[in-house]
């Protein structure tokens, strides 16, 4: 799933790296795939709306830096709002007793035996 996931964001990504301007409609096609790719991973369409809502604001409203390429600014600000969207710490598994005892869910082929093993 990850991988699909990350193979169409490169693409949107691709797409976005050689724009010498950023303008709402590059901008607004670029989002719409990233859009489409975390629908098709499964993500909440709330979630996905939410997210391509304050990037597309953040993108838009954000002054480019002069060394670095309109179309990089904004896969960093995709980046970062990854990021805080899936959270920027580390959380610890807490499993006690012995033995201890995990829940593993998730769509059909997912990995979870995989990742299991």
């Amino acid at each position: 799933m990850f991988d699909s996931l990350s193979g169409k964001l490169q693409n949107a990504f691709r797409n976005l790296r050689g724009l010498g301007k950023i303008s709402e409609a590059n901008a607004g096609e670029a989002l719409r795939e990233v859009r489409q790719a975390l629908l098709e991973a499964d993500v909440n369409f709330k979630v996905a709306r939410d997210f391509i809502e304050r990037v597309r604001i953040k993108a838009l409203g954000a002054e480019v830096v002069q060394s670095v390429q309109p179309g990089q600014q904004i896969v960093k600000i995709i980046h970062d709002e990854l990021v805080d969207l899936l959270g920027s710490t580390n959380a610890a598994l807490n499993v006690t007793g012995n033995p201890g005892c995990i829940l593993m869910v998730g769509l059909h082929g997912a990995g979870k035996t995989t990742s299991s093993g």
